[in-house]
């Protein structure tokens, strides 16, 4: 059996990551999962071309995720943080880069990694 290339692997943990936030939200449903299956076929192509961006690829498919799921069915994942006002999304930073975290724009904070909503301390509920 060959061993699993480092592409490979880094794909297999953003979606991992990506899956974990989407269950921490309660929004796992088969059709949201085809969305991550459908960025992951993407960002493969992505990352075969620029293999120095691996390390990037989690935050890339968060946000792929994301943008599906708002022209689908809404802002996700909603902010835990603002308990006022219009509910509003998280937003991934950096945009392209290692270590990608969900953060609160309105108040100013790193909510969660991805992968980590719903976590307990330094995660939070997406629901």
């Amino acid at each position: 059996m060959d061993p699993i290339s480092p592409l490979e692997q880094a794909l297999h943990a953003a979606r991992a990551l990506v899956l974990a936030d989407l269950v921490a939200g309660q929004v796992a449903e088969a059709d949201v999962v085809s969305l991550v299956e459908e960025s992951v076929v993407q960002r493969r192509w992505w990352v075969e071309q620029w293999p120095d961006g691996a390390e990037y690829v989690a935050g890339l498919i968060a946000q792929d995720v994301q943008d599906a799921l708002l022209d689908r069915y809404g802002r996700w994942p909603l902010c835990p943080v603002c308990g006022s006002g219009d509910p509003h999304a998280l937003d991934v930073e950096p945009e392209l880069g290692p270590d990608p975290h969900w953060v609160c724009h309105k108040a100013g904070v790193k909510v969660a990694a991805v992968g980590s909503l719903g976590a307990g301390p330094g995660g939070a509920s997406a629901s």
